[in-house]
C-alpha cells in the first residue's frame, strides 16, 4: 500500500506538470498522512538536512569551473589541439568530437554544458565538410553524456551524498567506463563512416600540432590535478572543486587573458542559479527519502524481487531495465534522488558493491539523457545543431545502442569496473 501511495502521488503530480522538487515533497507528505505522522517540523528538518552537506558544495564549484572554462577560452583551445591531432584522418571531425568530449568531461562534469559547447563549435564545421547534420548532431549528443561518468562528475557527487558512498572511489571508478564509452563511440563512428567520402581537412604540420598542444596544456592539466590530488589524498572532492575554480580563474584571466572581471558577475550568477536548482531538489528528495525508509518501501520491493536476490547479475539486469524506463520520463538528477534511497538497501542486501552499483546506476541514468521525451541532452543538441527532434533521434540511435551494449557488458562482467577501482585505490 505504501509503495502504491508513493509511486501514485509522485507520478500523479508529475503528470499534472508539477516541478519534480514539489512532486517529491508531495509524495513525502502523502506518506506522512498514510503513516499518521504528519508534522511540518519533520518536513523542514528533512529539507535542511538534505541541503546541509559539505560534499554538495562541490557541485557549485564544479559548475562554476565549467562556466569559467567556456568563458576563458579553455574549450576552444582543447578543440584546436584535438583538431590538429586527428582532424585530417577519414571521418576525423567525428573523432575530434569524441576525444574533445573526454577532455571536456575532465573539466566540467556536465553533459548539457559539454554538448552545448562542442555542438556550437563543431556541428557547423562538420556540416560544411559534408557530414550529415543529423548524424553529426547525434554524435555530439552521445559524446556529451561522457561528462557525468568521467570525473569530476556532478551526478556522482549527488549519488555519493544520497547513498553515503565514497565520492573519491566513484570518481576513480568512472575513469575506465568513461574511456570505454569513447571507444565504443569511435568504433560506431568508424562503422558508419567507412564507405563515405568527405572533403579532407589538411594535415597540420608537426610545428602547428606542438603549438596547439602548448596552448592547450594549461587546460589539459586541470583533470590531472584533480585526479592526482584526490588519489594522493592531497584534497577531498570538495576541495578539488575549489582548486579547479581558482585554477580556471587563473588560466582564463592571467594565461589566456580572455576572461575579464566584468564577466565574473554573470558567470557567478549563472552557476548559482544552476546550483540552487540541484540543492532544492536534494532538499526536497530528503523528505521523501526519510519517509521511504520509515515506511519500509525498500523492504516491500525486496520482497517483490525475492527470487532475484540470490543472483546479483539478474537483479542488476532488472534494476537496469527499471532505471532505463524511468530515465525516459525523468531527468538525471531527480532520478538519482528518487531511486537511490529505494534501491541502495536492496543492493546492499544482495551483496553488490555500492561503488560498482553507483557507476552502473549513473551510466544508466546518463543514457536516459538521450532518450525521448525528456532527454535534456537531446533537446540541447537539437537546438545547437539546428535540426528537428526527429532528426536528432535518427542520428543518435546507433550511438545510443552502442552505449546500451556497453552497459550490458559492464553488468555481466563486474571486474571491468571493480578491477580499475582496486588498482587506482592502492
Amino acid at each position: 500500500m505504501t509503495l502504491a501511495v508513493f509511486v501514485g502521488s509522485l507520478l500523479g503530480a508529475m503528470a499534472l506538470g508539477m516541478p519534480i522538487a514539489f512532486a517529491l515533497l508531495l509524495s513525502g507528505v502523502a506518506l506522512m498522512y498514510l503513516l499518521g505522522m504528519f508534522d511540518t517540523q519533520v518536513i523542514v528538518q528533512s529539507m535542511i538536512g538534505g541541503a546541509d552537506s559539505i560534499s554538495l558544495t562541490a557541485i557549485l564549484f564544479f559548475i562554476l569551473t565549467g562556466e569559467l572554462m567556456n568563458a576563458g577560452g579553455i574549450s576552444k583551445r582543447i578543440v584546436d589541439f584535438v583538431m590538429s591531432l586527428v582532424g585530417h584522418i577519414k571521418g576525423g571531425l567525428g573523432y575530434v568530437v569524441i576525444i574533445a568530449s573526454v577532455l571536456f568531461a575532465g573539466l566540467s562534469g556536465s553533459a548539457v554544458a559539454d554538448t552545448a559547447a562542442l555542438g556550437a563549435i563543431l556541428i557547423p564545421m562538420m556540416v560544411r565538410s559534408g557530414y550529415n547534420r543529423e548524424q553529426s548532431t547525434g554524435l555530439v549528443a552521445a559524446s556529451g553524456i561522457i561528462a557525468p561518468v568521467i570525473p569530476p562528475s556532478i551526478p556522482m557527487i549527488v549519488f555519493g551524498v544520497t547513498a553515503n558512498v565514497s565520492i573519491t572511489k566513484l570518481f576513480l571508478g568512472g575513469i575506465v567506463p568513461g574511456l570505454l564509452m569513447a571507444a565504443v563511440l569511435a568504433a560506431t563512428w568508424w562503422f558508419l563512416m567507412r564507405n563515405k567520402k568527405f572533403e579532407p581537412v589538411p594535415r597540420k604540420p608537426l610545428k602547428e600540432v606542438l603549438q596547439a598542444g602548448v596552448r592547450a596544456i594549461w587546460a589539459l592539466l586541470l583533470p590531472v590535478i584533480i585526479i592526482v590530488g584526490m588519489r594522493g589524498g592531497v584534497f577531498t572532492p570538495t576541495e578539488a572543486a575549489v582548486v579547479a575554480v581558482f585554477y580556471a580563474l587563473f588560466v582564463g584571466m592571467v594565461v589566456y587573458r580572455e576572461l575579464k572581471i566584468p564577466h565574473l558577475y554573470h558567470l557567478f550568477a549563472s552557476a548559482a542559479k544552476t546550483t540552487s536548482i540541484v540543492m532544492f531538489l536534494a532538499a526536497a528528495a530528503m523528505v521523501s527519502a526519510w519517509f521511504i525508509t520509515v515506511a519500509n518501501i525498500p523492504g516491500e520491493i525486496t520482497s517483490l524481487l525475492g527470487p532475484l536476490m540470490e543472483s546479483p547479475i539478474l537483479l542488476l539486469l532488472m534494476i537496469n531495465f527499471l532505471v532505463f524506463l524511468v530515465g525516459t520520463a525523468v531527468d538525471l538528477t531527480p532520478t538519482i534522488l528518487i531511486m537511490t534511497p529505494v534501491l541502495m538497501p536492496i543492493v546492499i542486501d544482495a551483496g553488490i558493491d555500492p561503488v560498482y552499483f553507483g557507476i552502473l546506476f549513473i551510466f544508466n541514468n546518463v543514457i536516459g539523457l538521450l532518450t525521448p521525451p525528456v532527454g535534456s541532452v537531446l533537446n540541447v543538441a537539437c537546438s545547437v545543431g539546428h535540426t528537428t527532434m526527429q532528426g536528432v533521434i535518427r542520428g543518435v540511435w546507433p550511438f545510443l545502442l552502442a552505449h546500451c551494449i556497453l552497459l550490458l557488458l559492464l553488468t555481466l562482467f563486474p571486474q571491468m569496473v571493480l578491477l580499475p577501482i582496486e588498482l587506482l585505490s592502492k
